[in-house]
């Protein structure tokens, strides 16, 4: 992806938060080169990845595969420092854009509707060797619990939610109009965690024709000293 184009879905992106009513962290709109000078009380931002993602997994077709998000707060299993055992994010979906499908192994988290259009979300159980398993998954939405035949979609209104367990493939896109989505889970690793059913990567590659308007969750520098 163009730096150019990174920065214009960020704008984008933060308009459509603040129209939801929804205020970010204070990090979110720091400068690219305000990081170059912050020390290490700034370390919980870094090591796990707090702040914005914006992705087409290495396809190169955003539009149509991917996803803008930003981690808001996320703690580690294996690092003291940071004994959160949950996370939170927004995920901005569009029309016509689909976020690919994929598992994790070990986060369980809810997929909550925020506000915008309506979410729509197919679900598979897994089968052997990753493959989309057959039968149905019971799921719980909102306190009620449903079970979703293999392959069926589930729709999630503003306010709606759903749970989803490890080694459930799912897949999801927004209808209507952009979708705010919420997800509040465990321990989120986007390093080790996710498993798409077809072959992609997670982060995108980035050309720089601009210079960053603020950096993406991978790309802060080391801290100073």
């Amino acid at each position: 992806m163009k730096r150019s184009e990174i920065n214009r879905i960020l704008l984008e992106a933060d308009e459509f938060i603040k129209s939801m009513g929804f205020a970010l962290p204070p990090f979110a709109h720091f400068p690219a080169v305000k990081w170059e000078s912050l020390g290490r009380e700034w370390d919980e931002v870094r090591d796990n990845m707090l702040g914005w993602d914006v992705t087409d997994y290495g396809l190169g077709r955003f539009e149509s595969v991917g996803l803008t998000l930003f981690t808001i707060r996320n703690g580690s299993l294996t690092d003291p420092r940071y004994p959160k055992r949950y996370a939170e994010k927004l995920l901005i979906s569009r029309p016509g854009q689909v976020c690919p499908n994929h598992f994790h192994f070990s986060k369980s988290e809810d997929i909550i509707n925020r506000g915008g259009g309506t979410l729509a979300m197919r679900l598979w159980p897994s089968g052997p060797d990753g493959a989309l398993g057959e039968g149905e998954a019971e799921l719980s939405s909102d306190g009620c619990r449903l079970r979703v035949r293999a392959g069926d979609t589930l729709y999630l209104r503003p306010g709606q939610s759903v749970t989803l367990t490890p080694f459930l493939y799912h897949e999801f896109w927004a209808e209507e109009a952009l979708c705010l989505i919420g997800e509040v889970s465990s321990v989120n690793d986007d390093n080790t965690d996710n498993r798409f059913y077809e072959s992609m990567g997670r982060f995108p590659t980035v050309e720089e024709d601009e210079a960053p308007l603020w950096l993406l969750c991978t790309e802060y520098p080391e801290a100073k000293a």
